[in-house]
């Protein structure tokens, strides 16, 4: 698979014509979200900008790299430009759906919608929602802006199709740098399950459906699982040893013990992939549970506890599934394995465009820098 992948991206680098093909329909998709005919082509030069091999990426060197005298159309294009960055996201993550399913986005299929977050390092605290967090960019508490986002994969292919800010509780309680900062009264504090909700119904609601939703341990919270059934999806969501299930017979327990009742003629050895040192292959399990999360007025469908065991250290993950009607242990394995595809897509984002170089700081700006950015990703794969 990652043989195929680096065989396209080669393909795709090479053919410039297709290239400009594929960025001037989505320019004009998102063209109606401009006022003025001035902005759409500052935007332009700013998405051919961010595709270019910068040794720096800010207003000041985009703007040398589209030919202007000074950044100041980019600086007005992040922040007081009329422009509409929400329905310039949607626009271009409808039309990389219809490039991956040729138009059919329909029942969803077999297309998968997966959660993460992505987190930047900043070096001022100025910046919207900057704060001392846990950054996945070091590994450890850093300050740091954090992002959830949404990708949407099928099998020819994945791409981030949604974003959102999150402000730590302090950051969205302290009115002085909310004002400072530019950020809209209506925006109150919410935990990153929630932004994913959100973006989860967004998606539904542009007629973007898919047959599953993946997503890390953050993820695996019942309000969200609750959301995720509601919208007429299945979930396979990572979670920590110590999260509770309800097994069968009545009895509650965590999925570390649970997975005790896993016999040895239960774990099968199935291959999820390839990296550079050789095939990855786990041991793979699944039990019956019992769903704590029906929405009223729903069945009860299937619900799984799914265990991944590493074949030398035989570490254990664990993850709740749920789907409305049986399905095979391979069809959870593609799933769970499903989730990485979003790090590739924050990877590519980050390297080829420049997403966590950004010099921005207001709500405003940092909407419309990380719209563009992703623009490119879609124009580029």
């Amino acid at each position: 698979m990652e043989q195929i992948n680096h065989a396209a991206a080669a393909a795709v680098t090479v053919d410039h014509d297709g290239h400009a093909g594929l960025l001037d329909d989505l320019m004009a998709r998102v063209a109606p979200c401009f006022a003025r005919r001035e902005t759409r082509l500052t935007c332009r030069g700013m998405v051919n900008g961010l595709l270019s091999e910068l040794d720096d990426y800010n207003c000041w060197t985009l703007a040398e790299a589209a030919g202007h005298a000074s950044p100041c159309p980019m600086q007005h294009l992040l922040s007081r430009a009329r422009c509409d960055d929400r329905a310039m996201l949607d626009a271009a993550a409808d039309w990389m759906v219809g490039q991956l399913t040729g138009e059919r986005q329909g029942t969803g299929g077999d297309a998968i919608l997966i959660v993460a977050e992505t987190s930047d390092e900043k070096s001022s605290a100025d910046c919207v929602g900057a704060a001392r967090q846990y950054c996945g960019a070091t590994g450890g508490v850093a300050l740091c802006q954090v992002a959830v986002t949404l990708t949407y994969a099928v099998p020819a292919g994945h791409a981030l199709i949604g974003r959102a800010l999150y402000l730590p509780a302090d950051w969205a309680a302290d009115g002085e740098r909310r004002e400072l900062a530019g950020v809209p009264d209506e925006v109150m504090f919410a935990t990153k399950p929630d932004l994913a909700g959100e973006l989860l119904r967004q998606a539904h609601d542009r007629g973007i459906s898919a047959s599953f939703v993946a997503g890390d341990e953050v993820y695996g919270a019942l309000d969200l699982r609750r959301s995720i059934r509601e919208l007429g999806s299945g979930y396979v969501m990572a979670v920590r040893s110590n999260h509770m299930v309800t097994v069968p017979s009545g009895r509650r327990l965590t999925v570390k013990t649970a997975g005790n009742l896993v016999k040895p003629s239960m774990w099968q050895r199935m291959r999820t992939g390839s990296a550079t040192k050789g095939a990855k292959d786990y041991h793979w399990a699944m039990i019956e549970t019992t769903p704590d999360d029906t929405p009223g007025g729903h069945d009860d469908g299937h619900a799984f506890l799914l265990l991944r065991r590493h074949r030398y250290t035989g570490t254990i993950s664990y993850y709740l599934c749920w789907s409305p009607q049986p399905v095979p242990l391979a069809k959870l394995i593609d799933v769970a394995v499903a989730r990485w595809k979003i790090e590739e897509d924050h990877q590519m984002s980050k390297q080829v465009t420049g997403l966590d170089s950004g010099q921005v700081t207001t709500w405003t700006s940092w909407h419309r820098w990380t719209c563009a950015a992703r623009r490119c990703c879609f124009g580029w794969r």
